[in-house]
């Protein structure tokens, strides 16, 4: 499979919502998380819409909430917003409270289209192994980072791991996830 124009239009608009956002606590533009999900994604069989999906999935979250839904809907099509509406955890702002999104986030996950959970699994994968990493050069300053403490985020991506387990159809994707998942628990004992 080849990527045609709507993959660059996708690519160039991502980097155009992120061009000032860096990833949390750290100088690393946002742009290559986005990237690295994409490649996750597609190294995974997904789809163009799937990747493109994987390009845009903070977009309504983190620029613009509703209206940059629609202006996706618009410009790249119902299957790749109704995916990017399915992986972003909120289109409000101010956020809700971070458990409240998170727990209504793994319990949406199970029943979700596999096109969502691709997408979000990925975009989880490229986080949890950011994570490890840095808990790796950083130790237990990482967790000051997120807004959740070190045991909410363990919880929340053990969860997930155990959701998308539920939901079958991703196993060697999921597989991956529970291993980097199983490494963050076990160095930040």
């Amino acid at each position: 499979m080849t990527y045609g124009e709507r993959f660059e239009e996708a690519l160039r608009y991502a980097a155009r919502l992120h061009r000032a956002q860096l990833r949390k606590g750290t100088n690393t533009p946002y742009v290559t998380h986005l990237l690295a999900v994409a490649a996750v994604v597609g190294e995974n069989g997904g789809t163009e819409d799937e990747v493109i999906a994987a390009l845009l999935h903070d977009a309504v979250e983190d620029q613009g909430g509703a209206a940059t839904s629609e202006e996706i809907r618009r410009r790249f099509g119902e299957a790749v917003a109704a995916t990017v509406d399915h992986v972003s955890d909120t289109d409000v702002f101010p956020k809700p409270p971070w458990r409240e999104r998170k727990e209504a986030y793994v319990a949406g996950v199970r029943d979700a289209p596999r096109s969502a959970r691709l997408v979000s699994a990925a975009d989880k994968l490229h986080n949890a192994r950011s994570i490890l990493r840095d808990l790796r050069a950083e130790g237990e300053a990482v967790w000051r980072r997120f807004t959740g403490t070190k045991k909410e985020t363990l919880w929340y991506y053990r969860a997930l791991v155990d959701a998308f387990g539920a939901a079958g159809g991703l196993e060697e994707l999921v597989g991956e996830l529970d291993e980097v998942v199983g490494k963050m628990e076990s160095e930040a004992a």
